[in-house]
């Protein structure tokens, strides 16, 4: 695939990236509550909310940056991280600016933080995006490096793009959202990853500013209400949420709530952002949080920021022999045929897959839509 690409003009006018939103009410002493997300911001005249890109405009809560990105890049889809969504393609990935939680260890806090709309220098109209995916020959397109919550009206807008041109649409999203909204966000969206930040709610509490409670239940209504497939990652940070105890918890009601065919990665946290006097993950807490896992009697669970071929790849829970051969987001040799079963023993693997795997492997491709 070419790193190439032709820049499409959009015609717009400044005021073109604020639109009105639906999610919010008006409270009796003159303020308007957001209703998007369990945050429920109440917001004076002009006051923006936690999330910084939905604010109170003309009497109503407005979001600002429709139709602005951070920027767009073409990866694997392994990367966000997707290991049964279409192996070894690609997918458009782009993000806004801002986010509805404050993890102090956010790895991306240089847009999710961001209050400097200079971060959102590309710009591009839903029809433009589905375009140039469809072009590129990307699967999907992805909504990610911040939380795609925030901004629900944009990225509903161009997955109804993507419909128009066969190309699926994922949410790599803290799954931090109100019940009615959450309904209209996941009825347009084929995959997401749902990254579960740790299992107590003293984490999320302390380290977050969120509830752990509002997250399960956007599992549990992904698992038990939809058709949108999804997978699960926790980043574990030493000393915070990578105790035995608390992995065992996590595990046993993955297990018990969403089914033992949901994929689970660990990820190994770096310091940054507000937690810089925390080591990097130690490859060997991913190990045993990847036994601890399959322990519990889950069948596909996955390390991530390590070298772990082993962690990497994904196993027939039939056989138990290597179907997909995985080096970081390379694709070796590949046991399942179009449908996803097994060559070896005939199990059906839970997932999306169509034909062929992909060949993208591990390029990175920035790409400019004008």
């Amino acid at each position: 695939m070419s790193a190439e690409t032709n820049v499409m003009n959009i015609n717009s006018n400044s005021n073109s990236n604020i639109v009105p939103t639906k999610y919010w009410h008006k409270l009796d002493d003159g303020r308007i509550q957001c209703d998007l997300c369990p945050r429920e911001c109440q917001l004076r005249d002009g006051k923006r909310g936690v999330c910084f890109v939905r604010q109170n405009l003309d009497g109503m809560i407005k979001l600002t940056t429709y139709g602005r990105s951070s920027g767009f890049c073409i990866d694997p889809i392994e990367k966000k991280p997707l290991n049964h969504f279409y192996p070894g393609s690609s997918v458009l990935s782009f993000g806004t600016a801002g986010c509805n939680l404050c993890c102090k260890f956010c790895q991306n806090w240089d847009i999710s933080k961001s209050r400097e709309f200079d971060t959102l220098s590309a710009s591009a109209s839903p029809e433009a995006l589905a375009r140039t995916a469809a072009r590129m020959g990307c699967k999907s397109i992805a909504f990610t490096y911040n939380d795609p919550v925030i901004f629900l009206e944009y990225a509903v807008d161009v997955a109804k793009a993507c419909r128009e041109h066969q190309i699926k649409t994922v949410a790599v999203t803290a799954g931090y959202i109100n019940p009615e909204p959450r309904v209209e966000f996941f009825k347009y969206m084929d995959a997401a990853n749902i990254d579960l930040k740790g299992f107590t709610e003293q984490f999320y509490h302390k380290i977050c500013s969120g509830h752990l409670s509002d997250v399960l239940d956007t599992l549990l209504y992904l698992r038990h209400e939809t058709q949108v497939w999804f997978e699960i990652t926790t980043l574990l940070i030493p000393g915070e949420n990578d105790s035995s105890k608390e992995l065992e918890q996590q595990c046993r009601w993955v297990h018990d709530n969403l089914g033992a065919d949901v994929p689970l990665h660990f990820s190994a946290f770096h310091p940054d952002f507000h937690m810089l006097d925390k080591p990097k993950t130690p490859a060997s807490t991913l190990l045993r949080a990847r036994d601890i896992a399959l322990q519990q009697g889950l069948n596909h669970v996955y390390t991530g920021n390590v070298f772990d071929v082993a962690g990497g790849s994904t196993y027939c829970p039939g056989c138990k022999k290597q179907v997909i051969n995985r080096d970081w987001y390379e694709l070796g040799e590949y046991h399942l045929n179009a449908e996803g079963k097994c060559t070896y023993c005939g199990t059906q693997l839970p997932g999306r897959f169509s034909g062929a795997p992909g060949h993208f492997g591990r390029n990175r491709i920035p790409i400019s839509i004008g």
